[in-house]
């Protein structure tokens, strides 16, 4: 079977934009008058009168800070630091504002939310504007100005949750929009998409098409396609949906970083890389595309080169790029009812009423993947959402360990959305660390409570407190673009676990707001054996950091209102909302 099968939307995506590091080099040239390799930091430089929170082991909020060069050299009142005040010292008065570690982005696809300088919007408010399919199709035709027959036409984000029809769009009604262009779209959830005719031909499917493993091409009560593809299905299509140009990867990957600035990012993650999107992201960082740090997790596209040693991931690593994890895809999306639960879905999914989802690959296959990368010396992340999935993750990781003991692995569980008490102890007693996307709670919190896992469940979705409880060390995060890049929401999320229509999913799992801040800052960076680098102003450590125009500790319900005013990389400012 290939491996691509197993990949998520987002990763193949990404894989056609660096099929090859010719585009994002190419780009470069065609712009190099207006990129420079990295600016260098002032090599003095202070922050004082500020409110400064270091997250450091005490949790300590002091008033001052200094740097040398692109390093914090002291924190403290602001009588400690005038020792390393001079004459060519630039000093930052803060004036009360709130200083604190630049964000460490847990997971998500950069550069994907630039996507959409080559592909339609379609999503739903909260996010975007789309309630309906009209409306829908009529902004896929605004996409078609320019594009001549045989382009194809792409969109993401729509959510059939909540659009006015509460269904997905037919190939029928994208054939509406057009024939002469193969049209493929994908759901918020990144799972599933949906195929004109002229797609479906392209990728060779009819009605005797057979379902691919982890994979379903859903047809109707005549066995006719609908044009609804899910999981592995989906793949050929997303292989072929975009045809951009070199520019428009420059374009991307600019419009990423500055989005990734403006929200505080100053590491960020692209989960899941085959080698040519590893070095076009990398060769992307030293020719000073990309300001920010970047974390690149590979994905098993390249499993069995990276195992045989022929691709070297320590040939990709500097003081700006760091990889050396390997992502795996266990399971789907509660959105798009392909996540694996041991118990049905809260709703019959199509009729069916023991509906359960379907993992990625096998408990076997699994065990075998985790277990040679393992003993290969990676650090693992694995994509798991239902609990079914999370017990065949826990079982394979702990059969690992088992044949290949680590002291210390670190693996990391993507989502844990649906993660048992059980489970959470399991994780505790291997070495597992969960990553919660605790946004969920905002964006799709009231549908996973009448729609998706009925009341008792939801409440427990993404549960941080229980495993704060159990002494796990964890992180959270956004999964962009499947959502907006936000870190203020996501700890707003975390600490109020308030949904969209303003209603409470789980009080129970409510953490305070120092614990989700350290969950987006030193303990994502824990996460990523990077902690003694990044994630806190403490002495020794890369000056990596953020300005804001309130303090998050003052009111839990404020904290998504909250800007960031000011980006720092090294020393280096990256953004300034004021310029």
């Amino acid at each position: 079977m290939e491996l691509k099968r197993y990949l998520g939307w987002t990763t193949v995506v990404l894989k056609i934009i660096f099929s090859t590091t010719i585009a994002i080099l190419l780009a470069v040239a065609l712009t190099l008058y207006t990129v420079s390799r990295k600016e260098m930091p002032p090599v003095s430089q202070v922050f004082t009168n500020g409110n400064i929170i270091t997250m450091d082991s005490d949790n300590s909020v002091v008033q001052a800070i200094a740097l040398q060069n692109d390093k914090i050299i002291a924190a403290g009142s602001n009588e400690d630091i005038q020792e390393y005040i001079s004459k060519d010292t630039l000093v930052h008065n803060l004036q009360g504002k709130t200083l604190m570690p630049g964000i460490v982005d847990a997971h998500s696809h950069f550069p994907g939310v630039g996507m959409f300088v080559a592909t339609a919007d379609l999503s739903s408010p909260p996010v975007g504007s789309i309630s309906n399919i009209a409306e829908l199709q009529a902004r896929l035709r605004e996409r078609l100005q320019g594009k001549s027959a045989g382009k194809w036409l792409t969109g993401l984000g729509y959510d059939d949750t909540l659009l006015t029809e509460h269904r997905h769009p037919t190939k029928e009604e994208l054939d509406a929009v057009s024939t002469e262009h193969p049209i493929f779209i994908t759901h918020v959830s990144g799972h599933v998409g949906v195929a004109n005719s002229l797609a479906l031909e392209i990728a060779g499917y009819d009605h005797s098409t057979p379902d691919p493993e982890g994979g379903h091409i859903v047809r109707d009560d005549k066995g006719e396609l609908t044009g609804l593809l899910e999981e592995t299905a989906a793949a050929p299509l997303t292989l072929k949906m975009l045809d951009i140009s070199p520019m428009q990867v420059y374009e991307m990957i600019r419009e990423a970083a500055q989005i990734y600035a403006a929200a505080g990012v100053t590491t960020a993650q692209s989960g899941g890389l085959d080698g040519s999107m590893l070095k076009g992201l990398y060769y992307g960082s030293e020719l000073g595309l990309i300001p920010q740090r970047l974390e690149l997790w590979s994905s098993l596209l390249i499993g069995e080169e990276l195992i045989s040693g022929e691709f070297n991931l320590d040939d990709y690593n500097n003081d700006y790029v760091h990889s050396r994890t390997v992502k795996i895809i266990a399971d789907g999306s509660i959105q798009g009812f392909t996540s694996f639960l041991s118990h049905p879905y809260h709703t019959p999914f199509r009729g069916d009423k023991n509906h359960q989802g379907y993992p990625t690959m096998s408990r076997e296959k699994l065990t075998q993947w985790v277990s040679r990368l393992h003993k290969a010396g990676f650090q693992l992340a694995i994509h798991g959402n239902g609990d079914a999935a999370i017990d065949d993750i826990i079982y394979a990781f702990e059969q690992a360990q088992q044949r290949h003991p680590n002291d210390d692995p670190r693996l990391i569980l993507i989502h844990s959305q649906m993660a048992r008490e059980d489970q959470l102890e399991d994780m505790k007693r291997l070495g597992i660390s969960p990553s919660f996307f605790s946004a969920h709670t905002y964006y799709w919190g009231d549908r996973h409570r009448d729609i998706f896992m009925g009341p008792e469940r939801a409440q427990r979705m993404s549960p941080a407190f229980s495993a704060q409880q159990k002494g796990l060390r964890f992180s959270v995060h956004l999964d962009s673009p499947v959502v907006p890049m936000d870190p203020m929401l996501l700890v707003w999320s975390t600490v109020n676990r308030i949904s969209s229509s303003g209603k409470v999913i789980g009080a129970e799992q409510r953490i305070d707001t120092m614990s989700a801040l350290r969950a987006v800052t030193i303990d994502a960076a824990w996460q990523i054996f990077q902690e003694h680098r990044i994630g806190s102003l403490e002495p020794g450590k890369l000056a990596d950091l953020i300005v804001l125009d309130a303090d998050p500790l003052q009111d839990p319900l404020s904290i998504k209102d909250i800007k960031v005013v000011q980006t720092y990389v090294g020393g280096v400012k990256i953004f300034d909302r004021h310029q």
